[in-house]
């Protein structure tokens, strides 16, 4: 598999996704440093532009080593970063990944993780020969297991006190799209 294909440029309607330079540490940590934005996240918010530019600089290192992919959203319109999404725990062999995505709170509720995700989920089928992509998600997350309906996604199970963060105790809901539940969206 070419090294390209973990760099790529997708683009949709509304946005464009890419993958993330060091300038763009400011703009990360001004979406990733807000506690409502990383409420259900299993990490704290970010507190400093260091954990920004760690994140690219691990971000493109996994994605130079084929096992993430990892792409900032940007805004067509004003060419404003937006958030991130990704398919990361990559197994090649299996042909599967997990789905994540993380937007700024003056992006939500406009349609953007329904347009970026179902981008990134048929790069993922079609570019990376998944088939299969999964989900973890806080079940109080009701907004991500709505936008996750959105895109297809099956609720599959429960997983009882997975994570612990800040003293924190919660579960974890798992959903799963197969690229056979919607063959008509590939090609």
């Amino acid at each position: 598999m070419s090294q390209d294909v973990f760099f790529p440029r997708v683009e949709t309607e509304r946005l464009i996704l890419k993958p993330l330079l060091p300038s763009d540490a400011p703009g990360l940590l001004a979406i990733f440093s807000d506690a409502e934005v990383m409420r259900y996240w299993n990490t704290a918010p970010w507190a400093d532009v260091q954990e920004a530019i760690a994140f690219i600089e691990k971000s493109n290192e996994s994605m130079r080593g084929q096992q993430s992919l990892v792409l900032g959203i940007w805004l067509r319109s004003t060419d404003e970063l937006a958030g991130k999404c990704m398919l990361f725990s990559y197994d090649k062999a299996s042909r599967r990944a997990e789905i994540g995505f993380g937007l700024a709170r003056s992006c939500w509720g406009r349609g953007y993780i329904s347009e970026a995700g179902e981008a990134l989920i048929q790069y993922g089928f079609d570019s990376l020969g998944l088939r299969r992509i999964e989900a973890e998600i806080d079940p109080a997350n009701q907004a991500s297991a709505k936008a996750l309906g959105k895109l297809g996604f099956s609720h599959e199970g429960l997983l009882r006190q997975r994570w612990e963060v800040n003293g924190v105790v919660s579960d974890s809901a798992i959903y799963g799209r197969l690229l056979s539940d919607h063959p008509a969206r590939h090609g």
